[in-house]
C-alpha cells in the first residue's frame, strides 16, 4: 500500500483550514492542521512532513517567519506560501526566503493539489538525482543543493537555486524556454512569477561569475542559454 504524503497546513481560519484538510484527505493526504505560526513550527519538528502549506498572515508567528526558520533546519522540505497578498515584493520576498511557490487567496482545491503535486515531485527528483554536475570549474550537487568552485568551501543553494539551475543544465548550450520553466517550477508563467525568476537568476549568475566560460545568457523574447 502506498503511503500517504504528510502535508502540514496552516491556516489560522478555522472553517477555511477544515475545509482543505477534509479535501486534501479525500485525495489521500494526510493532513496535520496548525492554527498559528508557533503550533506550525512545534508541529514541523515533531512530526517532520513531506510538504508545508503556509497561510501568510497567522498570529504569533506569520508565515514568513515560520518559512525562515525551518530553511535553517531544513534546505529540502517544500514550503508553498496561501496568501492574499498580491505585491510583486511579497511574492519576491517569499521565494527569497526560501519558499518554494504561492497560490493567492481565494482558490480552487484542484489547483492547490496541482502545486502540491508538482513540488513533492521535484523533490522526488532531486533525490533520484545522484551525480554531481561538472559546469566548467564548478561541481553543481543537485541533491544537496551545493555550488562549489575548485576546492572551495561547498557554497549552498535555496531549493529554487537548485532547481532553477538544474532546468537551465538540461538544456545547457541550448535556449531554455522561459515560459516552460515559469510553469513547471512556479506553476505559472504570470507578471509576479517571471519577476521572481529574473531575481534567481540574477543570484545564479553571481555565484557562478568565478568561472567566465560559465555564463546564463538572456535570449530577448525566447528565456535563457546556460553557456558551459
Amino acid at each position: 500500500m502506498t503511503k500517504k504524503p504528510t502535508i502540514l497546513l496552516a491556516e489560522d481560519e478555522p472553517a477555511l483550514g477544515m475545509i482543505i484538510k477534509e479535501s486534501l484527505e479525500t485525495r489521500s493526504f494526510e493532513v496535520l492542521l496548525c492554527t498559528d505560526g508557533y503550533m506550525a513550527l512545534e508541529t514541523y519538528k515533531a512530526k517532520k512532513p513531506e510538504l508545508l502549506v503556509l497561510d501568510v498572515m497567522m498570529p504569533k508567528k506569520d508565515g514568513f517567519t515560520v518559512a525562515k526558520e525551518i530553511r535553517l533546519l531544513d534546505d529540502y522540505i517544500p514550503i508553498l506560501f496561501l496568501t492574499a497578498k498580491s505585491q510583486t515584493q511579497d511574492v519576491v520576498e517569499g521565494f527569497s526566503i526560501g519558499g518554494n511557490d504561492y497560490l493567492k487567496k481565494p482558490f480552487s482545491m484542484e489547483e492547490l493539489i496541482v502545486r502540491m503535486n508538482n513540488l513533492l515531485n521535484r523533490t522526488k527528483l532531486q533525490q533520484e538525482v545522484q551525480e554531481i554536475i561538472v559546469l566548467g570549474h564548478y561541481a553543481f550537487n543537485f541533491p544537496k543543493q551545493t555550488l562549489q568552485y575548485k576546492t572551495n568551501p561547498e557554497e549552498p543553494l535555496t531549493h529554487r537555486e537548485a532547481h532553477v539551475l538544474y532546468q537551465l543544465y538540461q538544456y545547457k548550450n541550448r535556449v531554455t524556454d522561459r515560459s516552460e520553466v515559469l510553469k513547471k517550477l512556479w506553476g505559472n508563467d504570470d507578471f509576479f512569477a517571471a519577476r521572481s525568476m529574473d531575481v534567481f537568476i540574477t543570484k545564479l549568475r553571481k555565484k557562478l561569475s568565478q568561472d567566465p566560460s560559465v555564463q546564463i545568457l538572456n535570449v530577448r523574447g525566447f528565456g535563457y542559454k546556460l553557456i558551459c
